[in-house]
């Protein structure tokens, strides 16, 4: 079972990304593997429609509405589920908020990390930051 950071959903979304063609068959993969939990949090969602509407960040940018139905098609497979916070979560969240290298930068990559985490999951992202995190597993799937 895994979590997805929305970096996963960016490169397997747009072919301006040179990440495109590697992550967007990794994902279809796993939304096709309707055996297998594919855990996608409002966290990445709403960061994907942040940023894909974003014409600083894409060009050209998408159209919120047509960001938004992307993420409900996402949403809707079989396979999806939205993980939340449970009550160990603020165990997890303060380790991670207190290691040497915490900033500014890294707390919504150390809440994602304790999601990750209290769920037993595997967090998908080609973000290097996350290796920074204790007991987390990784998987990148743009590598």
């Amino acid at each position: 079972m895994r979590l997805l950071d929305a970096n996963i959903l960016m490169y397997a979304s747009f072919d301006a990304f040179p990440q495109h063609v590697r992550t967007k068959k990794w994902l279809d993969a796993r939304l096709n593997d309707i055996n297998t939990p594919l855990g996608i949090p409002w966290e990445s969602t709403l960061a994907f429609v942040r940023l894909s509407t974003n014409p600083r960040v894409m060009q050209p940018a998408i159209s919120v509405s047509e960001a938004w139905r992307q993420v409900q098609s996402w949403l809707s497979m079989p396979c999806v589920w939205i993980p939340v916070a449970t009550d160990r979560h603020r165990h997890y969240l303060d380790s991670f908020l207190n290691i040497p290298e915490a900033n500014h930068k890294l707390v919504a990559d150390a809440h994602l990390a304790a999601l990750a985490i209290e769920h037993g999951l595997v967090m998908v992202s080609a973000d290097s930051d996350f290796h920074l995190f204790p007991g987390l597993r990784i998987e990148d799937p743009t590598i």
